[in-house]
């Protein structure tokens, strides 16, 4: 079963998504939230699977809430909600430790296949789209070289590599063309990258990447 809370300023919205989370056998709301502070507050208390979460809410936004709740309660992974897909509040989100983000008007499937794969520990959007949002706002957040976090020297020369090609937003399968390697060997050498790093997933480690200068901007 996955336990979810939905934290969204619209009690119309919140209503609708109870009603389709809750009609789909393996899943149950326990809770909703109006605001981000209850949103962080609730994560904490319910120790839900997944928090749909939106960005624009009074008092405590969205942003916030889901660095609060990366830090408090680290089993909740957070799906942001954005009116589009490609903005600041998007980069925020994944910035701020989100595993994903969906536009609100996404069709219910997508969302519910979105919430199985962030709640099995994926990332709920294509490396590929990351790398967009990242690339819009890259410019403005990669430090200087020396600013480079101290983890990256944990990595050994292949994950490094593999590191590199994940923000390029490569999948398993087209790193391991590239690096001569069997698919599952990829697999293992990005689970040590995301261990070593303390990352959650794939998505945050395209973020680690950029904020690192190890990927940059297309020309």
């Amino acid at each position: 079963m996955i336990t979810l809370l939905v934290a969204d300023d619209e009690p119309l919205l919140r209503t609708a998504f109870r009603m389709i989370l809750d009609a789909e056998p393996g899943m149950e709301v326990a809770g909703e939230a109006g605001d981000g502070e209850q949103a962080a507050r609730l994560a904490w208390r319910l120790r839900p699977d997944v928090v749909l979460m939106d960005v624009r809410m009074a008092g405590m936004d969205g942003i916030e809430a889901t660095r609060r709740i990366v830090r408090d309660s680290p089993r909740s992974r957070v799906l942001i909600l954005t009116t589009f897909d490609l903005d600041e509040y998007a980069f925020a989100g994944l910035n701020a430790g989100a595993s994903g983000f969906l536009p609100k008007n996404t069709r219910p499937k997508d969302l519910l296949d979105a919430i199985r794969h962030v709640a099995a520990g994926e990332a709920a959007l294509s490396p590929r789209v990351t790398r967009r949002v990242l690339e819009r706002f890259a410019p403005h957040m990669r430090p200087e070289p020396a600013a480079r976090d101290r983890r990256l020297a944990s990595l050994t020369a292949r994950e490094h590599e593999v590191l590199a090609h994940v923000a390029r937003g490569l999948s398993n399968a087209e790193i391991a063309a590239a690096m001569h390697l069997a698919e599952a060997t990829v697999k293992a050498y990005l689970s040590r990258v995301l261990d070593k790093l303390g990352l959650r997933d794939r998505t945050q480690a395209v973020v680690f990447a950029y904020e690192n200068g190890i990927a940059r901007p297309a020309s």
